[in-house]
């Protein structure tokens, strides 16, 4: 238990800590902007890399490191109560259409990006 909690807690601090780098980068490339690109972008990648590692894993026999990889890494790289924030500050600033299509693409990009992560770890692995 408590050495499956300590690659948890590594997975977190390293998927936590890309999360942030990500969001950084994205504003040196795009500048600040009303449209909060950052979690969107980290959710769809991650959800690609999420379907990505779980046809890796089983094809490779690394279920072993699903703890630290899907719930540490990429849970703590991914976000929805970022997510949430953002779509309620969108919509309590009266920008109805930007609200809407932030929940809208995260959601759709972010369920395709596990499918297409899927779809190309069983490509890969197959």
């Amino acid at each position: 238990m408590f050495p499956t909690l300590l690659q948890v807690a590594l997975g977190g601090a390293i998927g936590a800590s890309a999360r942030y780098l990500t969001g950084i980068w994205i504003v040196a490339v795009a500048g600040h902007t009303p449209f909060p690109y950052a979690i969107p972008i980290v959710n769809i990648v991650g959800s690609f890399l999420m379907g990505l590692f779980v046809v890796a894993a089983t094809h490779k026999g690394l279920t072993h490191l699903s703890p630290m990889v899907m719930t540490g890494i990429l849970g703590g790289f991914t976000t929805f109560s970022a997510f949430s924030l953002e779509a309620v500050e969108l919509y309590e600033r009266g920008d109805f259409a930007a609200a809407a299509v932030y929940v809208g693409a995260s959601v759709v990009l972010s369920i395709l990006g596990l499918m297409a992560g899927l779809w190309i770890g069983r490509s890969l692995f197959a």
